[in-house]
């Protein structure tokens, strides 16, 4: 809340150096904020009695504005990439599925290894998590288990998220 929508009687004051002004009513501090041409803002509504402070209010939040953007420019987003698997698989296609996981793993996105079962290959649900146990052991020097392997339906699932690259 700025200047008018301040609707207390008094409020603790902070003036445009970050000086402690003290408890004033609202009215005087609003005329000590126009005064020199500056916005009034409620910077802990919570506080007993409310803290403002004289302040530019277009230049803050501007300033805001380009801190919010700098921190989103550099976060890194996570993508969960699924790799799905069938209780026979051959030799050759486990190889490309598992070359997958691995190019995933070092893009630094998780990695949702999926074991899909049809029919009545959910009775042999051992031959997934023998499956799925042998991709954990293949890569488990560059990434870290976040989900071990569990039955869910008609799939087995279990979710490997890339190690932190120490600096």
């Amino acid at each position: 809340m700025i200047n008018d929508e301040i609707r207390v009687r008094e409020v603790r004051l902070v003036g445009a150096n970050g000086e402690q002004i003290g408890i004033k009513p609202t009215r005087e501090a609003l005329q000590m904020a126009i005064d020199l041409n500056l916005d009034l803002v409620n910077v802990a509504p919570q506080a007993k009695p409310p803290v403002c402070r004289i302040m530019d209010y277009g230049k803050f939040r501007y300033e805001q504005q380009k801190k919010d953007k700098e921190a989103r420019k550099n976060q890194k987003i996570v993508d969960v990439k699924e790799v799905w698997f069938r209780s026979n698989i051959e030799e050759n296609d486990y190889q490309t599925k598992f070359r997958n996981v691995v190019k995933f793993l070092k893009a630094g996105d998780k990695v949702k290894c999926s074991v899909r079962f049809r029919g009545r290959e959910i009775a042999h649900a051992n031959v997934g998590q023998r499956i799925l146990e042998r991709v954990k052991v293949e890569v488990a020097d560059i990434c870290t288990v976040e989900r071990q392997p569990k039955l869910e339906g008609r799939s087995m699932i279990m979710i490997l998220a890339p190690k932190l690259k120490e600096n």
